[in-house]
């Protein structure tokens, strides 16, 4: 995920216990987004890095797959169906893991999603 990207507490916390050999780190799964990544002015609002949610999700679903860019780089991908979210506004999109926990936070200037296109989102992971 680009730059104003937080990357959650709790990732950075399953990092340090998966190299320490205290827990595997749980692959990433999914993507959620939001529409509440704005206030009513349109200003964008930073989530926590103690935050484990979106500020308003709306739709949650498994990434589609995902690519080795770098040697620390990998991009996920997740399609927002034709179906999903018509005429929504998407102002956030967060990535998880298989626990369920958020491991990257996103909050951006609201994206329109016609009814009769699909939208595709790639996240970054980069160290």
């Amino acid at each position: 995920m680009a730059s104003g990207t937080v990357v959650t507490t709790r990732a950075k916390k399953k990092m340090l216990l998966a190299r320490a050999g205290e827990q595997a780190l749980p692959k990433i799964v999914g993507m959620a987004f939001g529409d509440g990544g704005v206030n009513s002015s349109g200003t964008v609002i930073p989530h926590s890095a103690d935050s484990n949610a979106l500020h308003h999700e709306v739709l949650r679903k498994t990434v589609d797959g995902h690519e080795v860019i770098s040697d620390t780089k990998v991009r996920y991908r997740c399609t927002i169906g034709a179906n999903e979210l018509s005429n929504t506004y998407i102002s956030e999109c967060g990535i998880y893991d298989a626990d369920g926990d958020f491991v990257a936070l996103k909050a951006f200037m609201q994206k329109g999603k016609d009814a009769d296109m699909e939208v595709i989102f790639e996240c970054d992971d980069t160290f």
